[in-house]
């Protein structure tokens, strides 16, 4: 409020400067006599007022009704004190005067003589009303306005005579252009300057949600500026440090339950020794698939919390990687197409968020093409199988923790549906995505990751 009452202050300290320092523009006037010497043939050049403009044509120029001249003494109507200087008879002489009012308005204002003589002077109401303005408009032999005056020579043609148009920019208009300029020149960096101010912390305060939404557990963004902005800045800083408890809260306490469970599977381990084979073995296989449960919720809890120290690094160098060790060890995996492509991440997360990708490509496709591209500020990696892909309606139910669909179960892979899970966890963190889409031959995986700046 205050930078606007400024601004405003500042704005008609000098609109008032202005008006105030700047000269009043010149105003045109023009000597009875220069005009009768310009319509004899005379110089173009008057003493005072603009050049003059001579022309010849048939007819007289349009003039305004001045009514009845016999209401005017001699010598008081501009047109009779022209015809006196030129001796010529008033019919052959015209003489237009085009007053320093708009447009619309001379059309509808009576610029003819006042209709009574004026014997003491004009008074206050004879120059508010039609009769005034035409006396205001010359005086003494002089025409304060604008004219267009015209003489009907022997021959019938008529002589015209109009001062030339007024040039733009004239001397006032050019002060004021000037004093505009200097104006502008004063006003806009310092209008820059107070935008900056506020939207500054603004830019400040996107990026810092930006950053947020990339890596939760990463530290908090310094943020300052106005009052309001300061306000805010303190509450999302605040939110980002109970997020940051929150996930830590909850990764130690899976931590503690997952503690709690390995100690009963493992008495249960030693007292199976003594069971019978049969029973042992059907346990034993229970007792193991729980294990690797927990393993899995602990891999999905620690990689959708932990914060892990992000660096630049090559997508394509990571990827290339990936798909050779999973080549070594006998599977179907090839690199199509690789462009490079930078990203600020944590390599390990992206590695196991590939891995788990490519381990259900081969699983339930047979085989994986892989291909990285960059787009639109993003680098996409897609892997393609050719298996039987999924129902439409399985695209993004099998993104959620131990969901499985119809085939994974069938097929019995030994997983427990976190694959998927972790991958787009890991990916959400890192500002970026999995998704899924059928394709003709199988299952087209998608990851979206934020290229760096």
């Amino acid at each position: 409020m205050v930078l606007l009452m400024a601004t405003l202050v500042a704005a008609q300290i000098l609109t008032f400067a202005v008006v105030v320092l700047t000269p009043p523009p010149e105003r045109s006037f023009y000597r009875m006599e220069d005009i009768a010497t310009a319509l004899r043939g005379g110089s173009l050049h008057p003493r005072e007022g603009r050049e003059l403009r001579r022309t010849l044509q048939a007819n007289p120029p349009r003039t305004v009704d001045k009514g009845p001249a016999t209401l005017m003494p001699p010598g008081e109507d501009p047109a009779l004190h022209l015809a006196r200087i030129l001796a010529a008879p008033p019919a052959d002489v015209v003489l237009d005067l085009h007053p320093s009012l708009p447009r619309f308005l001379r059309h509808k204002l009576h610029f003819g003589p006042p209709p009574r003589p004026l014997r003491d002077g004009p008074s206050p109401a004879d120059l508010m009303g039609p009769g005034g303005l035409h006396h205001l408009a010359f005086s003494h032999g002089i025409l304060l306005t604008d004219f267009t005056a015209a003489l009907r020579r022997a021959d019938g043609a008529w002589v015209v005579v109009a001062p030339l148009a007024e040039p733009f920019p004239n001397q006032w208009q050019r002060l004021l252009l000037l004093w505009g300029a200097g104006l502008l020149l004063i006003t806009a960096p310092v209008g820059y300057l107070l935008a900056r101010r506020i939207t500054a912390p603004i830019s400040a305060f996107a990026a810092a949600a930006e950053a947020l939404g990339r890596d939760p557990s990463g530290d908090h963004s310094p943020l300052s500026g106005p009052g309001e902005i300061g306000v805010a800045a303190n509450a999302f800083n605040e939110m980002q440090a109970r997020l940051k408890r929150y996930i830590d809260d909850r990764t130690a306490m899976v931590g503690a339950i997952s503690h709690d469970l390995r100690t009963p599977l493992t008495r249960m381990r030693f007292k199976l020794e003594a069971a019978p084979e049969a029973t042992k073995a059907a346990m034993l296989a229970d007792i193991a698939q729980m294990e690797q449960m927990i393993t899995s919720v602990l891999a999905f809890i620690r990689d959708a919390g932990a914060g892990r120290s992000r660096e630049r690094l090559d997508l394509r160098s990571l990827v290339e990687c990936v798909v050779d060790d999973a080549a070594q060890t006998g599977r179907d995996v090839a690199l199509v197409e690789a462009s490079s492509a930078t990203v600020s991440a944590d390599a390990l997360g992206l590695q196991r968020l590939l891995e788990n990708l490519l381990d259900n490509a081969v699983k339930y496709g047979r085989q994986a093409r892989v291909s990285l591209r960059a787009q639109a500020g993003e680098a996409l990696v897609e892997i393609v199988d050719q298996g039987p892909g999924l129902a439409s309606g399985d695209l993004e139910r099998v993104f959620q923790p131990f969901y499985r669909a119809e085939l994974a179960r069938t097929l019995d892979g030994g997983g427990v549906g976190l694959g998927l899970a972790v991958a787009r966890s890991i990916a959400r963190a890192h500002g970026g995505d999995v998704t899924l889409a059928s394709a003709p031959s199988g299952l087209t995986a998608t990851v979206r990751l934020p290229l760096s700046d």
